[in-house]
């Protein structure tokens, strides 16, 4: 059994939420009894845009993209989602369909919270709203963030943002770590371009010396240059 499937771990992944840990205890222990676990494999939908919005997720292991698609067959990513992030509360609180569609990228475990009783919850306990409110207003920011990446910014600086915002430190060395289902594809997608734009955009930055593609992943060589690259 892994870690995540049992209410103490649940507890613990609540915990990892931002503002989630404050909630009264009488609260946590309402979601938990209300949750149940879901299994999705990579590629396979969580919920489709469109879809009555009937539950709240809490990712508990995996990854997972959002996204919508053009009437011309053109998908944009986005949000790309890993454990102990929540989704599809924007569609629950807002009283209308889920306006994206989310799809699992691997083996994806998470918590389904429905829509009744967190909507219920959230009546009786001002500490819950406090959280819900936080947590969209911080996805308002997300968002103002992306729209001024896409209409704003070429793709070599929407290339240098997005990697300074994911990159990870390891034994002194700033990198983006590629995970089983990162192709060139779907980071054009994450970027709202295609491959061979991205392709180019990628050798630019790294010719310049700032970056180095390896197959383990993406290497930072020099984070502030990188960082003046992806200014407005």
């Amino acid at each position: 059994m892994d870690a995540y499937d049992t209410e103490t771990g649940l507890r613990r992944l609540l915990a990892q939420v931002p503002h989630f840990s404050d909630l009264p205890g009488d609260v946590q222990e309402a979601l938990i009894r209300a949750a149940h676990l879901r299994r999705f494999r990579a590629g396979q939908v969580v919920y489709l845009e469109g879809e009555p919005a009937e539950a709240v997720f809490l990712l508990a292991q995996g990854w997972v993209k959002a996204t919508r698609v053009s009437c011309r067959g053109r998908e944009q990513a986005l949000r790309f989602l890993h454990a102990g992030e929540l989704f599809g509360d924007v569609a629950v609180f807002s009283g209308v369909p889920y306006p994206a569609t989310v799809t699992a990228l691997e083996l994806v475990a998470a918590w389904a919270l429905p829509a009744e009783t967190i909507l219920r919850l959230s009546q009786d306990s001002a500490a819950l709203t406090m959280v819900i409110a936080r947590h969209m207003a911080e996805r308002v920011l997300y968002y103002v963030d992306l729209i001024e990446d896409l209409s704003l910014c070429k793709v070599e600086a929407r290339v240098a943002r997005t990697l300074l915002r994911y990159a990870e430190e390891q034994n002194g060395r700033w990198l983006i770590p590629r995970q089983p289902w990162t192709t060139f594809d779907e980071m054009a997608v994450r970027l709202g371009t295609v491959r061979d734009v991205l392709s180019r955009a990628l050798r630019t930055l790294e010719n310049e010396g700032l970056l180095k593609v390896e197959r383990s992943g993406i290497f930072i060589l020099d984070r502030e240059a990188l960082a003046r690259r992806g200014e407005v």
